[in-house]
């Protein structure tokens, strides 16, 4: 999280809390309503309280309109893949590092044609991969898939550590030869 992102957060948290203080104090009675009308309408005659009033409102206006349509970097970094952090430092897996790993496992199997490989990352940074594949014909398609799942979990473990949620595969078509295709 940013700097100004903790700023607005903590300002607008320390805002909720006092207005929560405010209004268990009326509805329990500790202080008259009538009092604090008193008390607004007086500081709001002042022109220089007015004016700090309207300034404090425009920037609080301002940051929630920062913090509702616009995204800290984290949620960036995020959707750029996952973020790890030691003692030594911070590390960014890319989604197309892990894209190219399981591109390289998928390789390995003689009976996929193309490939096309996504991935997904949750809040709690799950990985999620979505694999579609061009299988050649007599493949046995549930065998085919299930190694390639179990491989695909296994190397990314392996050369980063991650865990993988789930792999979807996803057999887009059956390739045929076009050599059979022009004899029959």
């Amino acid at each position: 999280m940013k700097k100004l992102d903790k700023i607005i957060l903590a300002l607008f948290s320390i805002l909720i809390f006092l207005e929560s203080i405010l209004v268990i104090s009326v509805v329990a009675g500790w202080i008259k309503l009538s009092t604090l009308n008193v008390f607004a309408s007086q500081a709001l005659e002042d022109t220089n309280i007015s004016k700090v009033v309207l300034g404090t409102s425009i920037v609080c206006l301002l940051c929630s309109i920062k913090g509702i349509f616009f995204e800290s970097s984290d949620k960036k970094n995020r959707k750029q893949g996952v973020l790890m952090q030691n003692d030594n430092g911070k590390l960014l897996i890319s989604k197309s590092t892990i894209e190219n790993i399981v591109q390289n496992v998928v390789k390995g199997f003689d009976s996929v044609e193309n490939t096309s490989v996504s991935t997904e990352f949750d809040n709690m940074n799950n990985l999620s991969i979505n694999v579609n594949l061009v299988v050649g014909k007599n493949v046995v398609i549930k065998e085919l898939t299930l190694n390639l799942q179990n491989k695909i979990k296994e190397a990314i473990k392996k050369t980063s550590d991650l865990d993988v949620k789930e792999v979807n595969v996803k057999i887009k078509d059956i390739a045929t030869d076009k050599k059979d295709e022009i004899k029959e």
